[in-house]
């Protein structure tokens, strides 16, 4: 048994108070109606704002889940908890602009296919019409953006640890260049690129599309503590914390 199993297996304290703060935080939002419909009318009038809110709380979580099953702790020193959210606050607000563009340009083509009544399928109940759309959008943007900013990710985290996981150091130049070369390329390419992205990513995000727009960018948000925690076993970490996106 390596120290990520042994981790992962003995619940400690630091275990109960994470679990305890996440009860907390979730329960506003599933016990009052209330909290719940001011959630989604902030978030339908400023959904760059939330979709910064929701990848940095939500994405960061998963790689604090992926580290704490990797290495027996919640945080490590060089990690940048912070830095990371701030991170993934960014890339959120990209995701929103590539659902925008992907949720609104691949009904175009399929339509521009010789495909009948995409945008009533879309509003439709479910069906294998609806499914088809869903999955197609899902192709097409984990097969463009998403290697993209993987790649993008894995350079920011990366630099992340060599500036010790500080403020400071996140808005340090970065030496783009050196990181490119340091990565473990094959494992970029067999693992994240190939593994992830057909695996996971594809399937999952054709259930986000299929979901009401208002909660597609959740529920993406939500699919970074999952995928935190699916690559805390696959990836290897190294006496820097560090590990592939």
């Amino acid at each position: 048994m390596n120290e990520g199993e042994f981790s992962m297996i003995n619940f400690n304290k630091q275990d109960l108070y994470f679990s305890l703060g996440v009860v907390l935080f979730i329960l506003p939002f599933a016990c009052s109606t209330t909290v719940f419909e001011s959630y989604l009318a902030f978030n339908n009038s400023h959904g760059f704002i939330m979709s910064f809110i929701k990848f940095a709380l939500l994405a960061t979580t998963g790689e604090v889940i992926g580290l704490r099953i990797a290495i027996g702790k919640y945080n490590a020193a060089g990690f940048g908890i912070l830095p990371r959210a701030i991170v993934w606050g960014c890339l959120g607000i990209t995701i929103k602009v590539a659902f925008i563009i992907f949720i609104t340009g691949v009904p175009h083509l399929l339509t521009y296919s010789g495909m009948d009544n995409v945008t009533s399928i879309i509003n439709d109940v479910l069906t294998p019409e609806k499914l088809l759309v869903a999955l197609a959008t899902s192709i097409a943007i984990n097969t463009t953006f998403a290697p993209v900013m993987m790649l993008i990710h894995k350079i920011t985290d990366t630099h992340i640890i060599k500036t010790g996981g500080t403020i400071r150091g996140l808005f340090s130049a970065i030496n783009i260049d050196k990181i490119l070369t340091e990565i473990n390329w094959q494992h970029q390419w067999s693992f994240v690129f190939k593994k992830t992205i057909v695996f996971f990513w594809i399937p999952a995000h054709t259930i986000t599309f299929l979901l009401p727009a208002e909660l597609q960018v959740l529920f993406a948000a939500l699919l970074g503590v999952i995928l935190g925690v699916l690559l805390a076993f696959a990836s290897p970490v190294n006496t820097q914390v560090s590990r592939s996106i």
